[in-house]
């Protein structure tokens, strides 16, 4: 990975090279080190501070152009099945190696219809780029040790209804 032409994905990148590092130093101490890379991650909150997924999802609520202009898809998993992933492969003892968490790839534009069909009352951005061929992430190996996962719209449905209960969005 050359970390010279990483374009303004640091983050991305440095959960990379610690992951990396992880199996690395595993490898040559006779370690077994599992790794969970969940999605972006939506559903209720338990910190105070609005974290980037979801003020992804409530930036379309509001119609902001805001983290939107330069994507096309994105994938999701719902928080609550990521600790339920966390709990599946810490007790799962042939678990080993990386997990991907997440439901498939899905194009902004297909979202933001499903969030006019689920709460039409909104402001949606009218901004969104043409859809994209985008990379499936594929959760195959967590499924096969016994991971389920709730839908995308079950996900977005209680993520909506938490941030309007604790007066993240306010219904107009």
């Amino acid at each position: 990975m050359d970390i010279f032409t990483c374009e303004l994905k640091w983050y991305c990148l440095s959960k990379t090279m610690a992951e990396r590092e992880a199996f690395k130093l595993a490898q040559e101490n006779g370690l077994d080190v599992v790794t969970l890379c969940p999605s972006l991650v939506f559903g209720p909150l338990l910190q105070s501070n609005v974290n980037y997924s979801s003020l992804l999802l409530i930036n379309f609520l509001k119609g902001s152009p805001e983290l939107i202009e330069t994507s096309r898809s994105g994938a999701f998993v719902d928080v609550r099945d990521v600790a339920d992933a966390l709990l599946l492969v810490y007790e799962t003892p042939n678990a080993s190696g990386r997990y991907i968490c997440s439901l498939n790839q899905t194009q902004y534009t297909d979202l933001i219809d499903m969030l006019k069909n689920m709460y039409p009352s909104f402001k949606y951005p009218n901004n969104i780029p043409d859809k994209n061929e985008a990379n499936d992430l594929s959760s195959e190996k967590l499924k096969r040790i016994g991971w389920k996962c709730r839908t995308l719209k079950e996900t977005i449905d209680d993520s909506i209804k938490y941030y309007k209960e604790v007066g993240l969005l306010i219904m107009e």
